[in-house]
This record gives structure tokens, sequence and C-alpha cells, in this order.
């Protein structure tokens, strides 16, 4: 039997274990190697739209073909190490395109783009010890949201003098919606079903995700954002994916490092914000770049800070 957090290799490309790995493709946008995980994120992407979940699967099918067929690592392909940032590269195609069949080619294009980028990646970041995370699917969906002929998003609305105040039910849909942007979903029953995805697999990241929610919508609200993005959870999902990231996956749990991930949640909030507002006039998106940043910089701090769990030296 594997340790924890390690999946058997397979002696076969048996149908079985192709769909393992193209649900643990899709879980792994959560940090998550569980095909159970990734069967209930696929139900949210289909929950969301229809079209999201088919272009969701599209791409994590076609990054983790075209990783295989170049010779990709097997040991990564199997725990869907490839299908990720083709997951969400398929998802931001059809969300800025609209499902045809010249999205479909597009977006598998784009997702085969990633499985390259990704290589490079986790040569060039493995050298200081950090992890490529989500950084292909935003070079690949940034260019293309740059590139392609639709009109600019309209500015984000600027903060308020106070702070935002939000009633009982617009907390609850921002802190679901936060954990549904992961995947670009507008919908906060969506939200719920990846929350239970994750508490399927790990008790820990499902925590950390619902506090990193927490966090990044009343840091928000402190920071007087606008109360309808903050509830559509534009603001949160960045948040959501560094509290997994540090709290539950790279780093030791201690109450050091559940502060750390408390820290990095809230600072992902304005990075979010300002890059929102950097990339507007071109027609882009942050995606999770706040995320990558932040997570990639906390990491690297790691090293320097001498508190249980936080020095990546001492947790491994």
């Amino acid at each position: 039997m594997p340790a924890a957090g390690q999946v058997m290799r397979p002696r076969g490309w048996t149908p079985a274990v192709v769909g393992q790995i193209q649900l643990r493709g899709i879980a792994q946008v959560a940090l998550s190697p569980s095909p159970w995980t990734g069967l209930f994120f696929t139900v949210a992407l289909f929950a969301g739209s229809w079209r999201i979940g088919v272009y969701g699967l599209l791409g994590a099918a076609a990054s983790t073909v075209a990783a295989a067929v170049l010779g990709a690592d097997r040991d990564g392909l199997v725990k869907g190490l490839e299908g990720y940032c083709g997951c969400l590269t398929g998802i931001a195609v059809v969300v800025r395109l609209g499902a045809s069949w010249r999205t479909a080619v597009l977006a598998v294009l784009a997702a085969a783009v990633c499985s390259v980028l990704s290589a490079a990646a986790g040569r060039l970041l493995g050298r200081v010890g950090l992890p490529a995370l989500t950084a292909p699917f935003c070079l690949v969906a940034g260019a293309l949201a740059i590139a392609l002929p639709t009109a600019p998003a309209a500015a984000p609305p600027l903060p308020t003098a106070g702070a935002t105040t939000l009633s009982v039910a617009e907390l609850g849909h921002a802190i679901c919606n936060n954990i549904g942007q992961v995947f670009l979903l507008d919908k906060w029953y969506a939200g719920l079903i990846l929350l239970a995805g994750l508490l399927v697999a790990s008790r820990t990241a499902a925590v950390a995700a619902a506090c990193g929610s927490v966090v990044a919508t009343l840091t928000a609200c402190a920071m007087g954002l606008p109360a309808d993005r903050i509830t559509e959870g534009l603001y949160g999902y960045n948040a959501v994916l560094v509290a997994i990231a540090l709290a539950a996956t790279f780093l030791t749990l201690t109450p050091w490092t559940a502060g750390y991930a408390t820290l990095a949640a809230a600072a992902s909030v304005p990075f979010t914000a300002a890059w929102q507002t950097f990339d507007q006039p071109s027609g882009g998106s942050p995606f999770t770049w706040p995320f990558v940043v932040t997570t990639w910089l906390f990491l690297a701090a790691g090293p320097a800070l001498d508190r249980p769990g936080i020095s990546i030296e001492k947790a491994t």
C-alpha cells in the first residue's frame, strides 16, 4: 500500500486507470491526488454549466495525452499532475468564447501547450525548490485573454471610503463563491460541492479552504471593496488556493503554519484586486497568478524563518 499522499503506479493503461488519472488531473487544481475528489469536482463543474464540465474534461484529457506522447514523467501522469492546468485552460477558453468546434480545437491546442510549459516550469523552478502550481495555465490563458478578439471587461469599481457590509446571505454566497471561482464557477452551490470533494480526501484541506475563504471575505470587506464582487468570489479564490497550499500541502501543519497561511491568504486579496485593475485595459484577467506568486514568496521565505512547520527544511 502506498504511503499517505502517494499514488500506486498502475501496471497498465486500463480504462479504469485512465479514468482515475483524468479525475486526479481535475482534483490537482486544488492540490489533491484523490480521484474521489476529482469526481466531486467534475460534478461541481457540470452543476455550474455543462459547457464548463465538458471543456474542463477536454482540457484535462488533452494536456495529459500531450504529456504522455511527449514522454513526461510517468509518476506525474498517474498523479494527475499533467491534467490540472489543461483543465483550467479549457474552462477559461469556453468562458471567454462560448462553446463551438473552433473553441474545442483551441482548447485542445492550448491545453497541449500547458503540458510543455509544465515541463519547463518544473525543470526551472525545481532548481530553487518551488512548485510550478498553476503558472503554466496562467501563462497560456493570460496570453489568449489578451490575444482573442473580445471586448475588454469593465473596470473594477473603486473601493469605498469605509468597510463593506454584507448581509448574512451575501456573506454565505461569498464564502461559497470564493471556492467555486477556483474553477471560474459563479454558482454558490458549486462551491459547496467542491468543498465536499476536498473533505472526502483531506479534512485539513477542506478546513484550510473554508478558512481561507472566510479570511479573504473579511479582508475584502475591511478594504472596502465592492460588495457585489466580493459576493461573486472574485477577490477570494486565490486565498482559498493559498490556504490549501500552505496549510495542507507544502508545509507541516502547526499553529505557526496556520497563522502563516492566514497571513498569506489575507495578503492575496489586495494582490488580486490590484492585478484585476492592472489587467483590465488589455481585457486580461489575473486568473490564479496572485495564488502562484503569493505561494512562491511565502514558501521561499520559509528557510529564513525559524518557526515550527514554516521552514521547508524543517517540514521535510
